[in-house]
C-alpha cells in the first residue's frame, strides 16, 4: 500500500531584508537630497532536504526546539505554503489545526462557523448536519452558538476549531502545538479524542513540547533540528535522543541566564536560587527561588510572573502564578528591576527539570521564555525519620502532613 503521505526533499527558503538606508525626514524624502541605498538581504533556509513517509492510520509526533522548522513543515504539508524545492504527494484529505481561530470569522456566529469550516475541509453539509451535535458537545459551546466568535475567548475558539477538525473525519489530520492554549480538562479531553482518530484508522501528524504525550499518542516522531531532519524512528528512541542532546531549548544547568543584546523583549536575566545561592542544582525540601530582572518601556502597574517547572519528559508539575494569590506583587509602577517567586520546600524528587517563564503585565503575557533553564534535584533526607517518599506512587511529594491517632469509640 502507497504512503499517505510523501515528502521528498522539501527546502523552504525565507528571503530577508536588512534596510541599511538611515531614517530620512519627510522633507529629505521629497527633495531627494540623499540618495536610497539598496536594501541588503539574505536567504534563511527554514527547512533543508527533508524526507519521509507517513503511513495510512499512522500517528507522527514531531518534536524540536522552537525555531526548528517544524511549523514550517505543518504549513507546507497544509498547503499554506509551497515549498522552495521538492515535492509532497497527499493521498487523502487534510484538516489543519495550527493557530486559534485559523478558518474563522470573527463576525460570524459559532453555528455559521462550524459550516464555514467544514465546508473549507471540503466537507458536505449532509457531513456537517450529521456530526454538528457532537462537535458542540465536545467543544462545550452549546450556550454561544448564536453568538459572534469575536466575542469567545482563545480558548472557547481553540475548543470549537479542534472539535470541527476532529468530528470532520479528515483522512489526515495536523495539529500544530496549539494544544497547550487550553486549560488541562480540555487537554485531556483532546488527546483522548485523537488516540479515537487513531483507531479510526485515520493519520494524524502532531507537533508538541509535551514528550509524555508524544510517547503517548505517536508510534513514531520525527526530530528537526535547525531545520534538517535530525533522527527519525519510534517515538520513545527520537525523544530519548532529542533529550539527550544540546539541541533542546534549556541553558547550561548554571541556575541563571543572561539575554543577548539582540533579544527585544523585557526580561534581561533570570535566576534559580537554592537557600539564597544561585545554581542549576537543587535538592529536594530546600527553598526555590527565581528572580526575573527586566527593564520595560512601559511602567508595569501589575506585574505578573507565572512559572511551569515540567520534568524530563516535559510534563508540566507544577504550575504557579501570582495573579492566582492575594496581594498585589508591589503597590508601584516599575520600569526595571526583578519578580521574584519562593517556593518555601520544593516537592520535587530527584531528577532533571525545566523552567517555563511567562513574564507579563496585568492579564497579558509580554514575553514566555520556555525551557529557560534546565536544573537538577539531588535527594535529601529532610525528614525526621530520614526516609524519602515512595517516588514510584507520586509525581511530587508533600512534607508537611500532620499525622496524629485519638483513641475513641466508633461513632454509631
Amino acid at each position: 500500500m502507497k504512503p499517505i503521505l510523501e515528502i521528498q526533499g522539501i527546502s523552504k527558503r525565507f528571503r530577508i531584508n536588512h534596510e541599511t538606508q538611515p531614517y530620512l525626514s519627510l522633507r529629505e524624502s521629497l527633495s531627494g537630497w540623499m540618495r536610497r541605498s539598496p536594501a541588503v538581504s539574505e536567504d534563511f533556509w527554514a527547512l533543508r532536504d527533508i524526507s519521509f513517509d507517513v503511513q495510512r492510520g499512522e500517528s507522527v509526533g514531531v518534536i524540536g526546539k522552537n525555531g526548528a522548522g517544524k511549523s514550517t513543515l505543518l504549513k507546507i504539508l497544509s498547503r499554506i505554503t509551497p515549498p522552495t524545492r521538492g515535492r509532497i504527494l497527499v493521498r487523502g484529505r487534510v484538516a489543519s489545526l495550527l493557530e486559534v481561530g485559523t478558518g474563522f470569522h470573527p463576525e460570524l456566529t459559532g453555528r455559521e462557523n462550524v459550516y464555514l469550516n467544514g465546508s473549507m475541509l471540503g466537507m458536505r453539509k449532509q457531513e456537517i448536519d450529521r456530526q454538528f451535535d457532537a462537535i458542540v458537545a465536545f467543544a462545550g459551546t452549546e450556550k454561544f452558538l448564536d453568538t459572534p466568535l469575536k466575542h469567545y475567548s482563545s480558548g472557547m475558539q481553540l475548543r470549537l476549531a479542534f472539535a470541527v477538525a476532529a468530528f470532520l473525519e479528515p483522512e489526515i489530520l495536523i495539529i500544530d502545538e496549539v494544544l497547550a492554549v487550553g486549560d488541562a480538562e480540555f487537554q485531556r479531553k483532546c488527546l483522548g479524542k485523537m488516540e479515537d482518530v487513531t483507531r479510526s484508522g485515520r493519520t494524524i501528524l502532531f507537533v508538541s513540547h509535551n514528550m509524555s504525550a508524544i510517547t503517548r499518542m505517536c508510534s513514531r516522531a520525527l526530530w528537526i533540528d535547525q531545520g534538517k531532519l535530525a533522527y527519525s524512528g519510534p517515538s520513545e528512541e527520537t525523544v530519548r535522543h532529542y533529550l539527550g542532546s544540546s539541541a533542546t531549548d534549556a541553558t547550561d544547568p548554571a541556575g541563571f541566564i543572561v539575554m543577548p543584546e539582540s533579544h527585544q523583549g523585557p526580561v534581561q536575566r533570570i535566576e534559580l536560587l537554592c537557600d539564597g545561592n544561585v545554581t542549576g542544582t537543587l535538592y529536594m525540601g530546600c527553598q526555590m527561588e527565581v528572580r526575573v530582572y527586566f527593564q520595560s518601556k512601559e511602567p508595569l502597574d501589575s506585574p505578573i510572573l507565572g512559572l511551569i517547572v515540567k520534568d524530563s519528559q516535559q510534563s508540566p508539575l507544577i504550575g504557579v502564578n501570582n495573579k492566582h494569590y492575594s496581594g498585589a506583587m508591589t503597590e508601584k509602577s516599575l520600569r526595571a528591576g526583578y519578580l521574584s517567586a519562593r517556593i518555601p520546600r520544593l516537592p520535587l524528587f530527584e531528577g532533571q527539570y525545566s523552567l517555563d517563564v511567562h513574564f507579563g503585565n496585568g492579564f497579558h503575557d509580554l514575553e514566555v521564555l520556555r525551557d529557560c533553564i534546565r536544573f537538577a534535584v539531588e535527594p535529601a533526607a529532610f525528614t525526621s525519620s530520614g526516609l524519602l517518599p515512595d517516588k514510584e506512587i507520586n509525581r511530587v511529594f508533600i512534607d508537611n502532613v500532620t499525622w496524629s491517632a485519638h483513641p475513641t469509640d466508633i461513632p454509631s
